[in-house]
């Protein structure tokens, strides 16, 4: 199944989490078997001949589409996490989202200097997570091999902030 076949089943949500979003939800794509390991063989395909060593998967969806691809591909995980959820030692990187400012942590022993990481999240928005989310790999002495994304919201231009890293995408809202 291609990408953009997928788009059905992927679930809009009005108003979320604010007045004027269209939440993108792809909670209705897992739910569904076939959607799911659809899904999961589109990141496979594109990942087959990339050499990294880990994924960092962004909260929340990110830790879903992360655990599988890293266990399918035996690489270790990273979970990048909102402020005060990771347990041990971290590092902090405040971003914006197209609905406000937020902060990402890292544990600091998740990356080894030279470690080639993925970044993984369900969709790629403002590009504000994910970006934070290379620089705190890179802080750490990580090299970024790309950022791969479920779903992108093209108009909301992303993919710029992201400019020097491999962007991978599988299915694009061109407008709200």
């Amino acid at each position: 199944m291609k990408g953009e076949d997928l788009k059905k089943y992927i679930r809009d949500v009005p108003d979320f989490p604010k007045k004027g979003i269209v939440f993108r939800d792809i909670t209705t794509l897992l739910l569904d078997s076939y959607a799911f390991h659809s899904a999961l063989n589109l990141f496979l395909e594109e990942l087959k001949d990339k050499h990294f060593d880990k994924f960092a998967a962004i909260e929340s969806r990110g830790f879903i589409l992360g655990g599988a691809l890293a266990n399918l591909l035996e690489k270790g995980l990273i979970l990048i996490r909102k402020p005060g959820k990771l347990p041990a030692e971290t590092l902090k990187e405040e971003y914006e989202l197209e609905y406000g400012t937020d902060a990402l942590e890292i544990h600091k022993d998740a990356v080894k200097k030279g470690d080639k990481v993925v970044i993984i999240d369900d969709l790629l928005a403002t590009g504000g997570t994910a970006l934070s989310t290379c620089r705190l790999i890179e802080k750490l002495g990580g090299e970024i091999v790309c950022a791969a994304f479920l779903v992108e919201l093209s108009f909301l231009k992303g993919r710029e902030k992201l400019k020097g890293y491999p962007v991978i995408t599988f299915i694009d809202y061109k407008s709200e």
